[in-house]
């Protein structure tokens, strides 16, 4: 966990020292200001978790520095200490939003009590801003059991209980956020943030400041300081979705921290200690993006303690038909409309289709087709089409290519491929199926599926 952060303003030496002895014995790092102005300009370039400060002080008094901090929105948590308080100086202070209001002669163990208050609260206003961001993103919580599923709930129990990084592998729209929440939610963790980005969707200038903070007038329009992701997760889980697409220059920096467990906001050579689990996400081969310069090795390796490979939904036997019932039932809520029965015909339809766009893609189809059926029984004709043709495509014979269109006909071709190298490689691996995926540079679960469409000989 990093120090907190405390300045402490007072034109009385001696008061100064005597807060920042007690402030030191509670594990903060203690700054200093003679008066309001030096504390105004000094808050300007920095970040802190509390500021505690007389009032009566040359060039700008307490008042007027704590009138000026909520002026510029800057909700930092004030505690006031003074010899000449007053009810009307108590109520002004109150009103700017001071936390406390402490007479001097005063009891260290009291004002020990409301440093502690004050920083609490300062905590739970800066979760609770994060929190409000994330208000509206609902997750389904895992449904399915299939032996592909099965595997991934063992190993999320497995991982949870250790500080381990960890990456997840799979298609976009397989749910690996949606894992990475559960492995926070289960971890020793759990009270502290869950802090989610999206490396894709961010540019990689905004990226930098997004993830390590920024000091203010490190750069054009850094008007304020501004804490990064790794500061807000700090005790809990930072989780960096699509981590191959980060710029492989900010994937140095980001080596640094995974490494060190301490960061330099953008524009500042002040070190910041960081206690967080990393888990980061990619819908691309890693070893891939490795050789495409999408990914540095050493990054990989850092992140890739423990690896869970999720599983396509069309590998997922079984679970699609309770996928379905669930995001009915969910849409159904959504829209006001009675929860409608999902039809043979369809739920035949949806089993014979080989969902490209994974579990995401289901979801997306089922609130579609709640709309579409206001109610009623879900049918094959709520679905999209080329879903309601699927039984008849999978059943459909394969046409005969004649001698003008067989060149052209790439996917028997890269098929006829496949089947021959997943051949060799149980060749090479004496029919051992984890040697064999390993040869392949696929997940053990693909080839099984694989093998299950090309009725290879096990």
């Amino acid at each position: 966990m990093k120090q907190a952060q405390v300045l402490v303003v007072d034109d009385e030496a001696n008061m100064r020292r005597i807060l920042e002895l007690m402030l030191r014995q509670m594990g903060c790092q203690v700054h200093q200001a003679e008066d309001g102005q030096a504390a105004f300009e000094f808050l300007q370039h920095n970040d802190v978790d509390l500021v505690m400060t007389d009032l009566r002080m040359p060039r700008k008094t307490g008042l007027e520095l704590l009138r000026d901090l909520r002026a510029q929105h800057d909700d930092v948590p004030v505690i006031v200490i003074t010899a000449f308080g007053t009810v009307e100086t108590a109520v002004d202070a109150m009103k700017y939003g001071a936390c406390d209001y402490i007479l001097r002669p005063f009891e260290l163990d009291a004002v020990e009590a409301s440093i502690k208050r004050a920083m609490t609260l300062h905590r739970v206003q800066r979760e609770n801003r994060f929190l409000k961001q994330e208000l509206g993103k609902q997750f389904a919580g895992f449904i399915g059991d299939s032996p592909a599923m099965r595997t991934v709930y063992e190993l999320i129990q497995k991982v949870s209980a250790t500080k381990t990084n960890v990456l997840i592998q799979g298609e976009t729209g397989t749910g690996k956020e949606l894992v990475a929440r559960a492995i926070h939610q289960s971890s020793n963790r759990a009270e502290q943030l869950f802090v989610s980005i999206n490396c894709a969707a961010i540019p990689a200038d905004i990226l930098e400041s997004e993830l390590f903070g920024h000091s203010k007038g490190a750069f054009t329009g850094a008007v304020k300081d501004r804490v990064g992701k790794f500061e807000l997760a700090d005790g809990g889980t930072l989780f960096l979705d699509e981590i191959t697409e980060m710029d492989i220059s900010l994937q140095a920096k980001l080596l640094r921290v995974l490494q060190e467990h301490r960061l330099e906001r953008i524009g500042s050579n002040h070190t910041i200690d960081i206690d967080i689990r990393v888990i980061a996400a990619t819908n691309r081969n890693p070893k891939q993006a490795i050789a495409e310069q999408r990914l540095r090795e050493d990054v990989y390796y850092r992140l890739n303690v423990f690896s869970i490979d999720l599983p396509s939904l069309r590998d997922r036997q079984g679970d699609v038909p309770l996928l379905a019932r669930h995001f009915i039932r969910q849409a159904a809520t959504e829209c006001g409309f009675p929860c409608a029965p999902l039809s043979e015909q369809a739920e035949h339809c949806l089993n014979a289709y080989h969902w490209p766009g994974n579990v995401r893609e289901l979801e997306n189809m089922m609130a579609r087709a709640v709309v579409l059926s206001a109610g009623q029984p879900i049918l094959a004709e709520h679905l999209p089409h080329e879903v309601a043709l699927a039984p008849e495509r999978a059943a459909a014979p394969e046409p005969v290519a004649t001698s003008a269109s067989s060149s052209l006909a790439l996917t028997p071709k890269v098929e006829a491929l496949e089947r021959q190298l997943i051949q060799q490689a149980l060749e090479a691996s004496d029919n051992n199926k984890v040697k064999a995926a390993r040869l392949l540079e696929i997940s053990e679960r693909s080839l099984w599926y694989k093998l299950k469409k090309y009725q290879c000989q096990t």
